[in-house]
């Protein structure tokens, strides 16, 4: 058994509306500094976490995904969404759903937990880690990287690719449970 995650003997759904996903993204190349980092919400549209086999599901439903990026003029800040969205990045009309499965905790230090498990993104499903702290019963935070070539989406690049998106994206997520 895992003592940083709750063993509650029974499934427990994830709050929805209480839960949150955010993806960072970054730049890179010669001019990448005339580039912008994006900031995207993801919510989360479903999930459940099994006490009994400490197994947690996540789904995401990848449509409504949204750039936040406050600094961007809305026209900006359209035109990337639609990139994200269409079929360059994530390809959303063939690929609507964001999926993570765990198969295994195992304890990383006190409140802390590594969650290995299989995440479906673009049609593909390849393993993923997640770091896990435990808050309290029902509240963990944590983070995952994850390469967007591995799931066959190729970073945007512009200008010859004197600027590009970093294959690695950061992912931080809060998990309400409900009670």
């Amino acid at each position: 058994m895992v003592p940083s995650l709750p063993a509650v003997g029974r499934v427990r759904a994830i709050e929805v509306h209480q839960s949150k996903m955010t993806v960072h993204v970054s730049k890179r190349g010669v001019f990448g500094f005339l580039g912008d980092d994006h900031d995207i919400d993801t919510p989360i549209s479903g999930g459940s976490y099994d006490g009994d086999s400490q197994m947690v599901d996540v789904t995401v439903d990848a449509t409504k995904l949204h750039v936040l990026d406050p600094k961007l003029s809305p026209q900006k800040r359209n035109e990337v969404q639609a990139n994200m969205l269409g079929p360059e990045v994530l390809d959303v009309a063939r690929y609507p759903t964001i999926q993570f499965t765990s198969k295994r905790a195992e304890v990383a230090g006190a409140n802390r937990s590594k969650i290995e498990g299989e995440l479906t993104l673009h049609g593909q499903t390849h393993p993923l880690t997640l770091q896990v702290v435990k808050v309290d019963e029902t509240h963990f935070t944590g983070s995952a990287t994850i390469r967007q070539t591995a799931f066959g989406i190729t970073p945007i690049r512009v200008a010859g690719g004197t600027i590009s998106v970093r294959d690695e994206v950061n992912v931080d997520f809060e998990l309400v449970l409900t009670p």
